[in-house]
């Protein structure tokens, strides 16, 4: 029997994916985040990973299960969180001041170099910034844990048009179809929505082109993809959210928040009809956060940063399982 027991074990691959070498490295760049923080006065604050309500966006999909509470039969469903967003601004509602977050998210998508279901987060909010603030914010924290040049900063409008030759606020739909479909999406030519062909045209086309010498920003992003943020006073048609990217990867998500209880609530639910039209499961609205707005939250910016991703870039690495002590496949 011990020796069939030995033969098994021998045939199973149950050893971290990052080295003891990496995963020293990888707590001593959590540190240094941290200590980021801390030196300028930001309140580190833990909220809870599981959640009544769930995220709307259709292109996020939550992890669910079900609470059964003592002394009860009826269970209640309950999700994992796509991100800590929803708690913290709660907190900053009433009245945390700025503050800053590390933690476990989890996303039922694919796992892959740049993906894994459950990841870290880092998220932080500062009342009072405006999205600039945050960009420049951002811009130190990279340069602090990646030794890179500022920024680059280029609006995603400049972005399409400077990389696919298009303008992603005026083109008609066949246009985008168009697109599309020279790039090799072969259902685009019947695809109808407007932001999921302009997300494939960005991630085909945008994405792998940007941001190779030195991180670089793409900000006012069309206002039909920004359902947390505040629209642009200058221009309507585009919305004050931001994203980082540094050697074609993505890092950083960030908002000049929405503050307004009734145009969030239009757009959690205009988010839900649009699941509905694509057969997706309704997503409860978060009525808590709702709550926090109607009682006031001061003008706010804030961003959500995927540190695995940020910790393979610093140390040199190709893929997300290099600097992870156990991806899913071995979860």
């Amino acid at each position: 029997m011990e020796n069939k027991l030995n033969m098994s074990e021998q045939n199973i691959n149950w050893q971290p994916t990052a080295t003891n070498t990496i995963l020293v490295k990888r707590a001593e760049l959590m540190h240094k985040v941290r200590q980021f923080f801390v030196s300028r006065g930001i309140l580190e604050v833990e909220t809870p990973s599981l959640s009544q309500s769930a995220v709307t966006d259709k292109h996020l999909h939550s992890f669910k299960t079900h609470f059964l509470a003592p002394n009860s039969s009826k269970e209640e469903p309950l999700y994992l969180i796509t991100s800590p967003e929803y708690h913290m601004k709660r907190m900053v509602a009433s009245g945390s001041g700025a503050i800053f977050q590390i933690c476990k998210c989890f996303r039922n998508e694919e796992a892959g170099r740049l993906h894994n279901p459950e990841f870290t987060m880092l998220e932080w909010y500062r009342p009072f910034y405006t999205m600039l603030n945050l960009i420049n914010e951002v811009d130190d924290l990279l340069q602090y844990i990646l030794e890179t040049q500022p920024s680059e900063h280029l609006s995603y409008r400049h972005a399409m048009q400077l990389h696919l030759q298009i303008d992603p606020l005026d083109s008609t739909l066949s246009t985008l179809q168009n697109k599309a479909h020279k790039l090799g999406w072969d259902g685009a030519l019947l695809e109808q929505d407007r932001d999921t062909l302009l997300q494939f045209l960005f991630s085909i086309g945008v994405e792998p082109k940007i941001g190779q010498e030195r991180p670089i920003v793409i900000y006012h992003f069309p206002a039909s993809q920004a359902a947390l943020a505040k629209l642009s006073d200058v221009d309507h048609r585009v919305a004050e959210r931001f994203e980082f990217y540094y050697k074609g990867i993505e890092l950083a998500n960030g908002f000049h928040e929405l503050t307004c209880p009734i145009e969030q609530r239009k757009r959690f639910e205009l988010d839900n009809i649009q699941r509905q039209k694509s057969n997706l499961e309704l997503m409860p609205i978060d009525e808590f956060l709702l709550a926090a707005l109607v009682h006031g939250m001061p003008p706010t910016s804030g961003v959500a940063l995927g540190l695995d991703r940020l910790f393979m870039l610093a140390l040199n690495k190709t893929s997300i399982k290099e600097v992870l002590a156990y991806p899913v496949e071995l979860s």
